[in-house]
């Protein structure tokens, strides 16, 4: 894949004119981005964060709220003309992790840090705030700005929905399509990857504790230790997997935490695991669950151990619209030339709670390539690593991004039966 240019780097592709207007505007959303980067937030409370947004979204003439229950901020334009309604997210927390990427605007905030990237999404988000409210008069209905906090595991989504952000309480405008960019360090910097159906899985956890009895290391015959019918376990929850999921429905299960006493000569009482699990479809999501339960007791049984197993489920599986995925990528298309638009070949195994969105209205989420200068996309650091560093120019690109498929909805009249993206060509 080609790379598409930094700012200054015109002789790859001409910028439209709506990526030179955000150009215009990336020394602001820059400065917005490593505001929220130095003061990293994790969870439903990002008080320093959502002052942030809230004083960079001031005079743009937006109807702005907060949640009650987490900080979340939700900003409404209204066009010039009435219309339809499309919702534009950013997901606004952190992670509890150490930074070790040496940038000089790094986190502040000792065991935090944006490395997934929302930091970046944020900011993007009010750059297209800031286009578009610029194109208010061209406008006909409305965007809805979404500011989440609580995307990773903390179910800021699905706070958001019960506060009546896709305009479910009296007075609020109902969404009918919703969008949303992740970047990703992983893909060359400035390209669109997005694919109809499943993009992101269900993300669900398992804890299984296996109980024993405790007693003297060197008498293991007169105790009943709970590590190795823990590690038995682990194992044969890898061949339930291969023998009862179908392949043409893939699931991934991993173990990704074992603890099991405190010392060298104590058989413990108790040893636990705790893993995740992912699919992307109800069916093979209820067959993980029900092989979990019936290896941990079985294979606990047969040595006389008892299982105690507790899942939990995460936000399920996204899956984008393939109407409004198809607008989508013609939108993107306008803004990066259509060779920088790419369907995904496959899904990832990932989880988003942008997914509660979309289970309500048709939308999309794609990513957007940020690979650093000098990195290859095959060898950077990844979302979630210590060491992760985004090319901050495409943030022009996703701030026009936004802005496109949000004009591009909304030139569709709410009078007409057509859908966002019904009757377009595919990009190749």
């Amino acid at each position: 894949m080609d790379r598409v240019e930094a700012p200054g780097d015109e002789e790859a592709m001409p910028p439209s004119p709506l990526l030179a207007e955000a150009r215009g505007l990336l020394p602001g959303i820059v400065a917005v981005r490593r505001e929220i980067h130095r003061t990293p937030e994790a969870g439903i409370h990002l008080p320093r964060t959502q002052q942030t947004v809230l004083r960079a979204l001031a005079g743009l003439g937006l109807t702005v709220s907060v949640g009650e229950r987490l900080s979340s901020v939700v900003a409404v334009l209204e066009g010039a003309a009435p219309g339809r309604t499309v919702l534009l997210r950013a997901d606004m927390d952190a992670l509890p992790q150490q930074e070790d990427t040496g940038l000089e605007f790094a986190s502040q905030s000792e065991g935090f840090m944006h490395a997934c990237g929302h930091d970046t999404h944020t900011a993007m988000l009010v750059g297209a705030a800031r286009l578009l409210a610029a194109r208010r008069q061209r406008l006909a209905g409305r965007v809805v700005f979404m500011f989440q906090p609580g995307e990773e595991l903390s179910g800021g989504a699905q706070l958001m929905l019960e506060e009546g952000v896709l305009g479910d309480t009296e007075g609020s405008p109902k969404v009918d399509g919703a969008f949303a960019l992740h970047v990703a360090a992983r893909y060359e910097a400035g390209t669109v990857h997005l694919r109809p159906g499943p993009q992101f899985a269900a993300a669900d956890f398992v804890r299984v504790t296996v109980r024993g009895r405790a007693g003297h290391a060197a008498a293991p015959h007169k105790v009943l230790d709970p590590v190795p019918v823990a590690c038995e376990i682990v194992q044969a929850l890898q061949t339930m997997m291969t023998r009862t999921v179908s392949v043409f429905d893939p699931a991934v299960l991993t173990i990704a935490s074992v603890t099991a006493g405190s010392t060298f000569h104590v058989v413990p009482e108790t040893a636990e695991l705790y893993g995740t699990y992912r699919t992307f479809t109800d069916a093979s999501r209820q067959v993980v669950r029900d092989g979990i339960v019936r290896v941990a007791h079985g294979v606990a049984a047969a040595h006389g151990a008892v299982a105690d197993v507790e899942l939990v489920d995460g936000s399920p599986a996204l899956h984008n619209d393939p109407r409004f995925t198809v607008g989508a990528r013609r939108a993107a298309a306008t803004v990066v030339g259509p060779g920088h638009v790419h369907e995904m070949p496959h899904p990832t195994m990932g989880g988003e709670d942008f997914s509660y969105v979309l289970r309500r209205v048709p939308g999309a989420m794609a990513f957007l390539g940020a690979c650093p200068p000098g990195r290859s996309p095959a060898t950077a650091p990844d979302n979630h690593s210590n060491r992760v560093v985004y090319d901050e120019s495409v943030m022009a690109i996703g701030a026009a991004v936004h802005t496109a498929v949000a004009e591009a909805f909304l030139a569709v009249p709410a009078t007409e039966a057509r859908l966002f993206g019904e009757g377009a060509d595919g990009i190749a």
